[in-house]
């Protein structure tokens, strides 16, 4: 028996009214995951997905898509996806680096997300000012210095290497699985920042980071 949701067009349907369909079985509550890297951030949120399948594969369901594309054009391809699919996601996760963007296209992504809310969809942006590898940084220690990209690469390295896992590089399929042990001092840290950053617009929360959003809803199933 398929554990996809009734389609949408269905839902106004007589034989989907009532409020008891015995013959429906549950649903999982589903996740669409859209991301700007094609690697990094697809290959992180892989390795979550498999240890919530593993336990909790009738209850929540992760799609992840590494689309390529950034902030307003990354936001566009997700819902296209939302509208071209028969599940009802009721999360969409949009993760985006601040990078050299234009500061209106950061800012305008995450008010979209907001206004596209609903009861039944909500999107979110997780942007990261400047990228994602501050989210990883998170996990080891709290940062508030305004750093390059550039600089987290050597920084992650080193607390790697203390811990006995190598050098950082991007693309790492294993990072997800090293960093588990710390992940809620990782958002007991961006939690910290957003505090921090609560009056500010993305573009200037440097540094700054959502993807704690995510990862504390997806906790309870995690094991961690």
């Amino acid at each position: 028996m398929s554990m996809k949701p009734p389609k949408k067009s269905d839902l106004d349907k007589q034989w989907m009214r009532g409020r008891h369909r015995p013959n429906v079985p549950f649903q999982p509550e589903y996740h669409l995951i859209i991301t700007e890297g094609t690697k990094t951030e697809p290959q992180y949120f892989e390795a979550i997905r498999q240890v919530i399948n593993s336990s909790f594969h009738d209850k929540i369901k992760l799609e992840i898509y590494g689309e390529g594309g950034n902030t307003l054009w990354l936001l566009e391809r997700a819902r296209q996806r939302v509208r071209n699919s028969a599940i009802i996601y009721k999360h969409v996760w949009i993760v985006y680096d601040t990078d050299d963007f234009p500061a209106e296209h950061i800012n305008r992504t995450a008010q979209e997300c907001i206004t596209l809310s609903g009861e039944e969809t909500q999107y979110h942006a997780l942007w990261s000012n400047q990228c994602i590898e501050l989210w990883f940084m998170l996990h080891f220690n709290y940062v508030d210095a305004d750093l390059h990209r550039s600089e987290y690469y050597p920084k992650l390295s080193e607390w790697l290497l203390n811990i006995g896992q190598g050098e950082y590089a991007k693309n790492r399929a294993d990072i997800y699985n090293i960093l588990r042990p710390f992940l809620k001092d990782a958002i007991r840290n961006a939690k910290r920042l957003n505090e921090k950053n609560q009056h500010l617009p993305p573009s200037s929360a440097a540094p700054g980071t959502r993807v704690y959003e995510l990862l504390e809803l997806l906790k309870p199933y995690l094991n961690v």
